[in-house]
C-alpha cells in the first residue's frame, strides 16, 4: 500500500502524462470556453508537474489524515483538480471526486491515468455518500452551504469558497516590468481562478497609476496572438459590459477586443471587475493606505502579488490568510498546500 507521499507523487506522475494530450486539450477548450492557445499555455506553464521534494513534504504534512475524503470540484480552473486531489490523497487512501459538470475532462483523464490509486469518480454526492470522513468542497458560497446542509453529523466539511487576487505595485517598482508580470498573471485561465488578480493598486500619484494602466493594456494586447481570450458566457459578458460602462462614466478605461483596463479616479470606491481579462487599477498615495483601500473586499482576497513582499507585509494584517507571490508568479504558487488547505 502506498503511503501519503507516494500517493501524491503517483498523482503527479499521472498529470505529467496529460500535458501533450491533444485530444484532451480540445475537449477542455470546448468545455471551458478557453481558446486552444489558452489551454496550451495553462498546460505547459501552470500545471504543477515537478514540485520540489520540500513542497510535497509540506503538503503531506499539512493534510489531516481521514478515513475517506470526498472532493467536490468547481469549474473555474481546469488544472485545479490536481492540487485538490493531491491534498485528498495525502489525507486518505479512500478518495472520491465529483467533477464539475461544466468541466469534467481534466479530472476524468487524470483519474484514468492513476488506476492504482483507486479514486472513485461520482456524478453526484448525497447524504448516503457522505457517511463518514471529510468533504473538500470548492466553488461558490452557495455550493458550500448546500454541502454543509447535506452532510451528516460527524462529517467534516472543508470549504474552499470564492476568492480573488490583488496585485500591489509599490513605489519602487519599474512600471513596464510590473505591467508585464501582472499581465502574465491575468491571461491564464482568463482570470477565472481565485489566484487571478482582478484589482491592481499602484502606489504613487495619479500619473503613475495612469502610466501603469497604459502599460498593462499594451501587455494584454500583446498576448492575443499567443493565447487569445476564450468565450465569455452570458453572465460574464453582461458583467463585463457593465464594468466598462461604469469606468467610462466614473473614470477611464483602455479597452481592446478581449480585455479592459479600468483606471479609477481619486476617491472612487473600489470596484472588482468580472473575470475575462478585466483589470481595475487604483492609485494609493502611500503604501500604508493599502489596507484601508482593501477593507471592503478584504474577506475575498486569498492571493496577493507584489514586487516588495516585505514592505507590504508590514502594513497588512499579520494574520491575513493570503497566498503571497511575486508579480508574475501568482498563478504558480508552490505545490505545498496553503492554497488548498485554507
Amino acid at each position: 500500500m502506498l503511503d501519503a507521499r507516494a500517493r501524491v507523487e503517483r498523482l503527479l506522475e499521472g498529470a505529467r502524462g496529460l500535458v501533450h494530450d491533444a485530444v484532451l486539450a480540445e475537449e477542455i477548450a470546448r468545455s471551458t470556453g478557453l481558446s486552444p492557445g489558452g489551454v496550451s499555455l495553462a498546460m505547459r506553464r501552470y500545471l504543477e508537474r515537478d514540485p520540489s521534494p520540500g513542497e510535497i513534504a509540506k503538503l503531506v504534512h499539512g493534510a489531516t489524515p481521514s478515513s475517506q475524503v470526498h472532493v467536490i470540484l468547481s469549474a473555474n480552473v481546469f488544472t485545479a483538480p490536481l492540487r485538490a486531489l493531491a491534498v485528498a490523497c495525502a489525507a486518505s487512501i479512500r478518495v472520491s471526486v465529483k467533477p464539475s459538470r461544466r468541466d469534467p475532462a481534466f479530472t476524468r483523464a487524470l483519474v484514468r491515468r492513476v488506476p492504482d490509486l483507486e479514486i472513485t469518480v461520482r456524478d453526484a454526492v448525497d447524504a448516503a455518500t457522505l457517511s463518514d470522513g471529510e468533504v473538500h468542497v470548492y466553488g461558490r458560497d452557495e455550493t458550500v452551504l448546500a454541502v454543509r446542509s447535506a452532510a451528516p453529523r460527524g462529517v467534516l466539511v472543508r470549504a474552499h469558497g470564492a476568492g480573488l487576487g490583488v496585485a500591489i505595485v509599490t513605489g519602487g517598482a519599474a512600471l513596464e516590468e510590473a505591467a508585464r508580470r501582472v499581465a502574465d498573471d491575468v491571461v491564464v485561465f482568463d482570470q477565472r481562478g481565485c489566484l487571478s488578480p482582478r484589482v491592481v493598486l499602484v502606489v504613487g500619484d495619479a500619473s503613475r497609476g495612469a502610466a501603469f494602466a497604459d502599460a498593462l493594456a499594451l501587455e494584454l494586447a500583446a498576448w492575443e496572438p499567443v493565447a487569445a481570450r476564450g468565450v465569455l458566457d452570458r453572465d460574464e459578458a453582461r458583467d463585463a459590459a457593465r464594468y466598462v460602462e461604469t469606468m467610462r462614466f466614473a473614470g477611464s478605461v483602455a479597452r481592446g477586443d478581449t480585455y479592459a483596463v479600468g483606471l479609477a479616479p481619486e476617491g472612487m470606491p473600489l470596484v472588482v471587475p468580472p473575470p475575462g481579462r478585466h483589470v481595475h487599477v487604483a492609485t494609493v498615495g502611500e503604501l500604508c493606505e493599502v489596507l484601508g483601500v482593501l477593507t471592503p473586499i478584504e474577506r475575498l482576497v486569498v492571493a496577493v502579488g507584489t514586487d516588495d513582499e516585505a514592505a507590504l507585509r508590514a502594513v497588512l494584517r499579520p494574520d491575513a490568510r493570503v497566498r503571497w507571490s511575486p508579480l508574475g508568479q501568482m498563478q504558480k504558487p508552490p505545490f505545498d498546500g496553503p492554497v488548498d488547505l485554507r
